[in-house]
């Protein structure tokens, strides 16, 4: 079973300095049919104009990734971590008992483009953490790199939580596919460019909720970067 999530049937707010979609629930913008898939629980496409940015503000009990597309995002928090993050990096931060950040356009004139995710914590009351790695877009290209999962392994971030996140760069014709176990699921996020999905195209901004499936097929349709998460 495959519910696609069309770009504009996402919940949707421009505040100026950020044009935003919303897969889920968040903030302003309550969609019952849509307030999270199995343990994800955000799915927010960002474009945050040059030197706009969200002020130090708190979370907790949190998964957050943050996967930036184009430009360069200027992260702070209160663990004392300092980062620029740009293309390729996947910047991983666990709220665990309280945390607070910032999170600024690390241009004044460019703007950035983001996906920033958020994913319950396999448990509550962890202890805060937080990491930042890099994958080229050679490790992507026709490929499912692995870039977060619980166990750290094939170099990619470490979550808590039974979540994998994969990241593939597929160029016209292009094609992967990722089994599933039988009691596993898929959420499909089109970053930028269009795919065929078991068959169903995707556009940009489109995602889509896989269940009951053995597998997920991607074809590129044309250039594409794409997110898969393999959930429980």
């Amino acid at each position: 079973m495959i519910n696609i999530r069309k770009s504009n049937e996402r919940g949707h707010a421009d505040h100026g300095w950020l044009n935003t979609y919303f897969t889920f629930s968040f903030a302003d913008y309550y969609d019952p049919q849509h307030e999270q898939f199995r343990t994800l629980r955000v799915m927010n496409d960002d474009r945050v104009a040059g030197g706009g940015g969200f002020p130090m503000h708190p979370h907790r009990d949190m998964e957050i990734v943050t996967y930036v597309l184009e430009g360069a995002l200027e992260h702070r928090d209160s663990m004392g971590n300092g980062s620029v993050i740009k293309p390729g990096d996947i910047q991983y931060m666990s709220a665990g008992t309280g945390v607070t950040h910032s999170e600024f356009n690390a241009s004044k004139t460019k703007p950035v483009h983001l996906y920033q995710i958020w994913m319950f914590p396999e448990k509550q009351g962890l202890k805060p953490a937080y990491d930042q790695k890099n994958f080229t877009e050679a490790e992507k290209r026709g490929k499912l790199r692995l870039v977060a999962s619980p166990d750290g392994r094939d170099g990619s971030v470490k979550i808590r939580q039974d979540n994998e996140l994969y990241a593939t760069v597929l160029g016209k014709g292009d094609s992967i596919k990722h089994a599933l176990k039988p009691d596993r699921h898929a959420y499909v996020q089109v970053a930028r460019g269009s795919v065929k999905l078991n068959g169903k195209e995707l556009a940009e901004g489109d995602g889509a909720a896989v269940s009951a499936e053995t597998s997920v097929e991607l074809t590129g349709v044309n250039e594409a970067e794409v997110l898969l998460f393999d959930l429980a």
